[in-house]
This record gives C-alpha cells, structure tokens and sequence, in this order.
C-alpha cells in the first residue's frame, strides 16, 4: 500500500486483498463514519501467519484443527481490516457496511460503536510488540481513510469496551501512529 491508495465510492480500498466476510450488514441511514477501533487479533492466540482469522471472518473455521477454535468456531464476528505481521493488508467488510467488531462498545457517550466506526485489526497479541511494518501500513490505512471519511477519532478496542475488552495491549505503542486524532481522543473515548 502507498500514500496515493484510495478508497472506491462503494468502500473498498483498491491496495487490499478482498476477502468478503459474511458478518457485516447495513450502517444506519444516515450514520457517518467518525472512528477508527484497533484491535489485535491471532489464532490460534499468539501464533501468526495462518489461515485462522481469515477463516473466523469468513465462518469456515475448523472447530477440530485446534483446541482452542472449539470456543470460538461459532462467533460471527469481522473487522474491516487486517494487517498481517508481515504487512500484508486483508478488507473483509466494506467501509460502507457495518462490520461485527466492537461488540457492546461505548465512544463519547453514543453506544454501538460498529454503526460508526471502521475496525482494524492487527495480527498479534496483548503480550509482545507489533512488527514496525505493521505500523506503516496502518499509518497509510489511516491517512486513506481520513481521506474518504470525516475521522474525528482513534481508540483501542479496550478503549470503547474498558472491561470487558483489553486489545491492542500494552505492548500497542501509541507514539508510532502518525495522526494529530491519536493524542486528541487518546484516553477520553469515553467522556460525554
């Protein structure tokens, strides 16, 4: 992906592979796209550059493949983005549909942050850093997006979910993200 990416008028970015998740459906009438929720994400947890995510977004994950998947085989969740260790970048939702990411989430006092936001996951864990490719795709992702959309914020999942919810983690390093909307929403995602 480069700086001069773009996003199609029906919301897919034209530098992602596609691969289309049934787990979205239609954003409320008249909702515009305001946030950006990061989140991690590897199956089975902690090891990275399988099929595992791509299979859980696209509900073909094999319940008998690992021990783990039986939890979760069924779960009929998504994210717009993923962007592997490696930096390679996967759209599963189009921008313009809701994607099944933020489960019961709470952003400046408005409830179900998955009408208004777009979900970026990225393959790691909650216990050890992200690969600095990681965070070059995801800057040019977010200065694509801020592009197309009126972006007024960034939080973490644990963000929109305290709680409930722990993701990107500690070892998500905040100062590597490039947008002036990290450090003015950072840490007050949930004030009215």
């Amino acid at each position: 992906m480069d700086k001069h990416s773009s996003v199609s008028t029906d919301g897919w970015l034209h530098a992602a592979r596609k691969v289309l998740s049934p787990n979205q459906d239609a954003r409320p009438e008249n909702t515009a796209i305001e946030l950006l929720v990061i989140h991690n994400i590897s199956l089975p947890p902690s090891q990275y550059g399988g099929d595992g995510v791509v299979q859980l977004f696209s509900n073909c994950l094999d319940s008998e493949e690992h021990p783990y998947y039986r939890k979760i085989y069924q779960r009929k969740v998504s994210a717009h983005f993923f962007i592997r260790r490696d930096g390679t970048l996967i759209q599963f939702v189009a921008c313009l549909q809701r994607a099944w990411h933020a489960g019961v989430s709470s952003w400046r006092g408005r409830d179900n942050c998955n009408n208004f936001s777009i979900g970026i996951e990225l393959e790691g864990s909650d216990f050890e850093p992200f690969e600095s490719t990681q965070y070059v795709v995801l800057n040019q992702l977010i200065s694509v997006l801020e592009d197309a959309y009126p972006i007024t914020g960034i939080a973490g999942h644990s963000d929109i979910a305290p709680g409930r919810k722990t993701d990107p983690g500690d070892f998500f390093d905040w100062s590597m993200l490039q947008s002036n909307l990290v450090e003015s929403n950072r840490g007050a995602s949930n004030k009215g």
